[in-house]
């Protein structure tokens, strides 16, 4: 079964952390990945299982976008910061333009979450 990643941005991880715990159900049936803090902070939140990578400015984000490239993604639920400035930056885009490159569904806010999931529990 493919994984779904969980990432976000320091002033979204409470919207994250909020939608994983209104969602655990959904979120039980996937292998899950997350960057660091984030994950951990899932895990805290619901108890789900999660794999946590890296720090997204140290390297999760791109071992985000290897598990993009090896087609092991189902979706990614990437809930940015748009006001404000990242310094990893390049990461962002590079993960994103994977995800489109290899047609995997991304979110970034919580209004194309909840449609995310609502087409993921149809498939």
């Amino acid at each position: 079964m493919k994984k779904i990643a969980l990432i976000a941005h320091d002033n979204m991880k409470d919207d994250l952390v909020e939608f994983a715990k209104k969602h655990v159900e959904f979120f039980k049936n996937y292998p899950l990945v997350a960057t660091g803090t984030t994950g951990k902070r899932i895990i805290e939140a619901t108890g789900l299982n999660v794999h946590r990578y890296q720090s997204g400015p140290i390297g999760g984000d791109q071992q985000i976008g290897a598990d993009i490239a090896m087609n092991e993604m189902e979706a990614v639920f990437f809930f940015r910061d748009p006001l404000t400035a990242q310094p990893h930056e390049p990461d962002i885009s590079a993960l994103i333009r994977l995800a489109d490159v290899h047609k995997i569904p991304i979110a970034t806010n919580q209004s194309t979450a909840e449609l995310l999931v609502t087409a993921l529990k149809l498939k």
